[in-house]
Order: structure tokens, then C-alpha cells, then sequence
């Protein structure tokens, strides 16, 4: 519409200047008096009204987490009140958002690991947790919506039935330092994990998360040797996992990392100028953010290895943030010789994300492992 009314007054007066009354306008040709009177006279144009200004619009609040699973426990808006309640030292974070509603600046690697906190204490029972400086501090609620999806994938072929309880063990491959998913796991379905992790700095974390908040029997803690492998080498001959999980890095570069974590900064405003380097993804070390080739070249390595310790798990599955990413996926799943796979979408607000889960086990084989290991025990 602008670019209409500026083609039209090719000057750019705003209309708002215009002479509120056009015949006060000087005319455009200087008449001779001797042509007046054989020129009709012209009919004076009403007055036009000065247009109202506009009204500012509104800011219209988005609709928070919008689509979260039906069993995650962050439905609607967070409770501030009563998360300060369990933790105090939220209070000084929150702010008021340009909606007029209670927040907390989702820019600052501080109040978000403040918050996580919170919600991890207020819905899960930790009464403990804390990470180091620059470590991936995970959003929670969707990190419970992985967790509640894979759910559904045992119970999609157990009548329906989630499998609760010690005889469902998962292995999250790469915990990171916040040991997220076995907290939410096992506070939600009492299931029991294991957590892989290359760094040990977020090893470390991760120890002093379970132990402070006694889950040693539900929680059990391995670091992988050798960094370039993801499976193999971790896994004792005997063990066997009903899911497997995995949040991998997703850039193939520290200048890639770098960028995408300097976009979501510009995005919130919240540019550093201290520091030489924005906070990678408000926290993160390389290991848990890159990867040489990136999060295509992860997964496939992940696809690849886990058909060598085939029999040792009834679902392999991974976050894919990158859904450009898909096709070269399943090329290594078509590979690695899998037997059934799926993609299940999930919606955390506007952020949309996704997993991938294969199993190599036929039909009558998922069902001998489900009834040897659940139907006495969950």
C-alpha cells in the first residue's frame, strides 16, 4: 500500500499535510480574466477530512507450547509464583515480557539454568541440579516430549501399554552435563538408564546430579573411551536396552556453531559485546553443539554402528533438527539393513523438531522380547 501511495505523489507528501480544504490549493494555470467568463464555474470539492491517525496494533501474545505431548506436565503458562516458592533465587530473573506476562530472559545462560532448575525441582522431585559454566543447558519441556513419544513407540506395540518400571532400561548416548533424560524418564516412567558421554567434565555433572539426589540405582553413568566411536566399545556384551536415545550435535563446524548461535542472539537482541564469541546455543561446548560432517554424518555413523550391536536393543532412535537432513537418513537405515523405522514429528511452540527410530528386530522377534522382559515386571 505504500508503494501505491508513493507513485501517486511522486513529492512523497504525507497525506496528512495535504490543505485540508483543495480549493484553498493555488491553481496549477494562471487564467486570463477575459477566459473566466466564458469558463464554466468549477464546483468547489468538499473539504477532505484529515485522516485519524492509526491505532498502534496490539502485541498479540503467542501461543505457548502449543502443541506439547498431552502427557507433558508444562501445559499452559509456567506458575511463577509457586516455582519461587521451591526456588528462591528465581525470583530475581523473572522479568515482564512485552505482554504483561511473567518470564524470564531466555537470552541469559544464568536465569534459564536458574529455571530449569525450578522446573526440574517443582515437576520431577530433583532437589539438586546444577551444570558447569557453558554447558547445554536443554530447554525441559522439550526434552520430556522425546521422552514421552518414545513411550509411546513400547506402547504402540504392547496392547497399547506403556512398559513402567526397572525392567524398561534406556540408553541416552551423550547424557551431556544436565542428565536430563534420565531424570525426566525415570521420575515419569521409573524406568532405569544409562548415560554415555565423551567429555568428562559433563560426566562429572552428571555424577554429582544423580548422587546428590540418590537415583545411583536408577542412573548409571559410562564414559566412552574412544571419541570417535559412538556404540561400539560402550556396550558390555550382555546388555540390553528397550530404546536407545540421543540428542546429537548438529553443526559440522565451530564457525557453524558460532553463526547459528549468533543468529538466535541477534534475534533476542541480546548481542554480547564482552565476549569474543556469543554463548554457543546460551551454553554448550563443542562436543555437544559440532561435529565434523555434522549432524547428517552423526547419524548415519550412529545408524551404522548400531546394526553391530543389533541385538542388544529393540529401539535405536536420535533427534534430527534438520529435516533437510531425512533423506540421506534413511539411505542409511535402507543400508544398515533395518527391518521397520519411523519419523515422529513433535511441536514445541514454534520450534518444530523430530526423531528417528528403526529397529532391527521382525515382528514375532518384538514380541518374545516384550513379553521375556515386561509382562511379569512392569
Amino acid at each position: 500500500m505504500a508503494s501505491l501511495f508513493y507513485a501517486c505523489h511522486i513529492d512523497q507528501t504525507p497525506l496528512t499535510s495535504l490543505p485540508q480544504d483543495v480549493g484553498q490549493c493555488p491553481p496549477l494555470l494562471a487564467i486570463p480574466e477575459s477566459t473566466t467568463a466564458m469558463t464554466a464555474p468549477r464546483t468547489p470539492k468538499p473539504a477532505r477530512k484529515k485522516p485519524e491517525s492509526a491505532t498502534p496494533a496490539k502485541a498479540v501474545e503467542p501461543r505457548e507450547k502449543a502443541s506439547l505431548h498431552p502427557r507433558n506436565r508444562h501445559q499452559g503458562r509456567y506458575d511463577f509464583p509457586a516455582l519461587i516458592k521451591t526456588t528462591p533465587e528465581l525470583a530475581k530473573f523473572v522479568i515482564i515480557n512485552p505482554y504483561g506476562k511473567e518470564s524470564i530472559d531466555f537470552a541469559s545462560p544464568d536465569a534459564v539454568r536458574v529455571f530449569n532448575r525450578a522446573l526440574l525441582k517443582s515437576f520431577y522431585g530433583i532437589a539438586h541440579w546444577d551444570i558447569p559454566a557453558d554447558y547445554l543447558c536443554p530447554p525441559v519441556p522439550g526434552r520430556a516430549d522425546y521422552v514421552h513419544f518414545l513411550a509411546d513407540l513400547l506402547a504402540a506395540g504392547n496392547d497399547g501399554v506403556i512398559p513402567r518400571g526397572a525392567a524398561v532400561k534406556v540408553l541416552d548416548v551423550g547424557m551431556g552435563a544436565n542428565c536430563v533424560y534420565p531424570l525426566i524418564g525415570h521420575s515419569d516412567y521409573r524406568w532405569q538408564f544409562l548415560g554415555s558421554e565423551i567429555d568428562a567434565t559433563a560426566l562429572a555433572s552428571a555424577k554429582a546430579i544423580v548422587q546428590s539426589n540418590g537415583l545411583n540405582k536408577a542412573i548409571q553413568l559410562r564414559q566412552q573411551s574412544n571419541p570417535k566411536h559412538i556404540l561400539l566399545g560402550l556396550l558390555e556384551p550382555g546388555e540390553r536396552f528397550d530404546l536407545t536415545m540421543c540428542n546429537p550435535p548438529f553443526h559440522a563446524s565451530l564457525e557453524e556453531a558460532t553463526k547459528g548461535s549468533t543468529r538466535k542472539w541477534r534475534a533476542l537482541g541480546k548481542a554480547d559485546p564482552k565476549r569474543k564469541l556469543p554463548v554457543l546455543n546460551f551454553g554448550g561446548q563443542a562436543a555437544e553443539l559440532w561435529c565434523e560432517g555434522g549432524e547428517a554424518r552423526f547419524v548415519t555413523q550412529l545408524i551404522a554402528e548400531s546394526a553391530q550391536v543389533s541385538q542388544q536393543a529393540l529401539w535405536f532412535s536420535t533427534l534430527v533438527s534438520k529435516a533437510s537432513n531425512l533423506p540421506a537418513i534413511q539411505t542409511a537405515l535402507k543400508k544398515a539393513g533395518v527391518l521397520q523405522s519411523q519419523v515422529v514429528e513433535m511441536s514445541q511452540g514454534q520450534k518444530q523438531s523430530r526423531f528417528v527410530a528403526w529397529t532391527f528386530k521382525t515382528q514375532s522377534e518384538q514380541q518374545i522380547w516384550r513379553r521375556e522382559r515386561w509382562a511379569l515386571k512392569s
